[in-house]
């Protein structure tokens, strides 16, 4: 497995962390009282993350590690949006997110 591989699968786990903290964060935001707990365990797994991201760092450019975690991270809350949320894309964002895939084919031939 070359570095490049090992870097971008690294992205894609800090992407489902990323998420697992956003999913925390958006409980908290929805509670009829200030949800703090949700809002500490959110905080606290985002920042279990910042060892992964100097290895990710490390290994790419800023604007490609911003594109791989952004397209990873959309295809993610989408899926947890919907089931756990019930929240659905209207077109717009369809056209959104199909963008953001080209962006990552195109980024990937110069990475």
């Amino acid at each position: 497995m070359t570095e490049l591989t090992t870097t971008i699968i690294v992205v894609f786990f800090l992407s489902l962390i990323g998420v697992l903290g956003d999913y925390f964060v958006k409980s908290a935001s929805q509670a009829a009282k200030n949800d703090w707990l949700n809002l500490a365990i959110g905080a606290l797994i985002y920042a279990s993350t910042v060892l992964g991201w100097v290895y990710a760092m490390k290994h790419l450019k800023l604007a490609s590690l911003g594109v791989y975690y952004g397209l990873f991270t959309t295809f993610i809350l989408i899926i947890v949006g919907s089931y756990f949320f019930n929240e659905r894309l209207n077109p717009w964002e369809i056209v959104g997110i199909g963008l953001g895939l080209t962006s990552l084919i195109i980024l990937s031939r110069f990475t």
